[in-house]
């Protein structure tokens, strides 16, 4: 399951050159997240590179106690030639 496009400015940079960059659910495997990304978006994925991305620390609450939010899962999934996903297309950088 694709949770959500991962809109950042070295993500912008590399969708120009057919990389997308996804957070994704963290119990699937590679198999899983290519087939849901093909499905959802009729492209055709040539590779994919997953990692786990360890949650933070944060400071909450009137004593300023420590929290730890949860780690989560990113896929990189690289393209085939001239095709491309709209939701990275936000337009010319300035």
């Amino acid at each position: 399951m694709i949770l959500n496009p991962i809109i950042t400015e070295k993500s912008i940079k590399d969708a120009s050159g057919g990389k997308f960059t996804f957070a994704v659910a963290k119990g699937l495997n590679k198999n899983a997240i290519k087939q849901a990304i093909q499905d959802r978006f009729k492209v055709h994925v040539v590779s994919l590179a997953t990692s786990i991305v360890k949650g933070r620390q944060k400071r909450v609450g009137k004593r300023r106690s420590e929290v730890t939010a949860s780690a989560w899962k990113k896929a990189s999934a690289k393209l085939a030639k001239d095709e491309k996903i709209e939701l990275f297309d936000i337009g010319e950088q300035k």
